[in-house]
């Protein structure tokens, strides 16, 4: 009878030990498993820590980009009131009827000046020169707008690639 226990009690411990095996091989399985999970969701934790940076930064940039807008636009806008205030008080009619080789001299000047503001805002170097048509040399008319200008002997309807 004692054999028979000793079996009996054997193999009770060796499926004790296939339990504890198993149990432990499941156990180290799902253990990779979490690891795996973890280190994924470290990656993604990393990811989602860098866009936010980029994005913070990116808000900070349009925000400061925004103001300097706002800033050349109140500019842009006050301009355009003191262009209009400006021509409210010229009688251009008067001054076509006093002297209209004078008003036609200072209307190219300014648009001159006009054109060369525009183009150096819009990305341009801002130096076209004036073109002949523009250049008097005879004293009619006024150049006071386009007196830093340099004739290059430029014709009106020609267009000056850089």
């Amino acid at each position: 009878m004692g054999a028979k226990l000793a079996i009996v009690f054997f193999m009770l411990m060796l499926a004790m030990a296939g339990a504890g095996s198993w149990y432990y091989k499941q156990t180290q399985a799902r253990i990779a498993v979490l690891q795996q999970n973890n280190a994924k969701l470290e990656v993604a934790v990393d990811t989602a820590e860098s866009s936010i940076a980029t994005l913070q930064a990116d808000a900070i940039k349009s925000a400061e980009l925004t103001k300097k807008l706002q800033g050349d636009l109140q500019r842009a806008e006050a301009y355009g009131d003191s262009l209009r205030n400006r021509l409210r008080e010229l009688d251009l009619v008067q001054d076509a009827i006093r002297d209209s080789a004078n008003l036609e001299g200072r209307m190219n000047g300014a648009t001159a000046k006009l054109w060369r503001e525009l183009e150096d805002v819009t990305g341009g170097d801002g130096d076209t020169p004036l073109p002949n048509w523009l250049q008097s040399d005879s004293g009619t008319g006024s150049q006071d707008s386009n007196t830093d200008r340099k004739d290059n002997s430029t014709d009106s309807s020609s267009t000056e690639t850089r």
